[in-house]
């Protein structure tokens, strides 16, 4: 399950990212960290609703 944590940090990282480059009004970086942000986070949502959470051993 550590899918699902890779995906999630990504999808923090694309948070900032996005954050960041609006405020540097850095469109296209915004666009392609949205992007990131909308592809990582959909994939981080749907593997822990049809895997559930990771498992700690």
């Amino acid at each position: 399950m550590g899918l699902v944590i890779i995906f999630g940090l990504v999808t923090i990282l694309a948070i900032f990212g996005f954050i960041r480059s609006l405020k540097e009004k850095n469109l296209l970086g915004a666009f392609f960290a949205f992007g990131t942000l909308a592809v990582f986070g959909w994939f981080a949502v749907m593997t822990v609703l049809h895997h559930g959470f990771p498992t700690a051993h």
